[in-house]
């Protein structure tokens, strides 16, 4: 029996910007990525991002719509459930961003693709949920019930 792995994102833009995580994962270069994370034991995807988003760029945002339940297999057997989410910036707190964090950016979608030419995003999903977030369709939250 296999494990999936439950994860959440979210898709913060700020006029022609997106608000991104610079991880280091042990390669020769760094990789981007939206806040994202595990589902935490107890809680659902509406909350674990929330927390998510605040642990990883220390913002405040306010969830406005749910892009779908995107399914992800790695090269190493590993299948995971990401749900995306899109989301307003509300405010910076004055809180430090989780270790493994090396900076926030805001980053326009010609910087992206070119991070995604170098092979400096953390996943395909990172592309497709901001394209997907720009171009539609869009679900209520209310789809999902925590």
């Amino acid at each position: 029996m296999s494990l999936i792995h439950s994860t959440a994102a979210c898709v913060i833009q700020r006029g022609e910007h997106f608000l991104m995580v610079e991880e280091q994962r042990g390669g020769p270069h760094s990789v981007f990525n939206q806040p994202a994370g595990h589902i935490e034991p107890g809680e659902g995807p509406i909350t674990a991002i929330l927390r998510e988003v605040q642990e990883e760029t220390a913002w405040r945002v306010s969830l406005t719509g749910y892009l779908g339940l995107y399914i992800f297999h790695t090269d190493d057997g590993r299948t995971f459930h990401s749900h995306g989410f899109i989301a307003a910036p509300l405010h910076q707190l004055d809180l430090a961003l989780d270790p493994d964090i090396v900076a926030t950016h805001w980053l326009t979608l010609e910087q992206l693709r070119e991070l995604d030419q170098q092979s400096r995003l953390r996943s395909p999903l990172v592309l497709k949920r901001i394209e997907d977030a720009l171009s539609g369709p869009c679900y209520p939250l209310t789809v999902i019930r925590e």
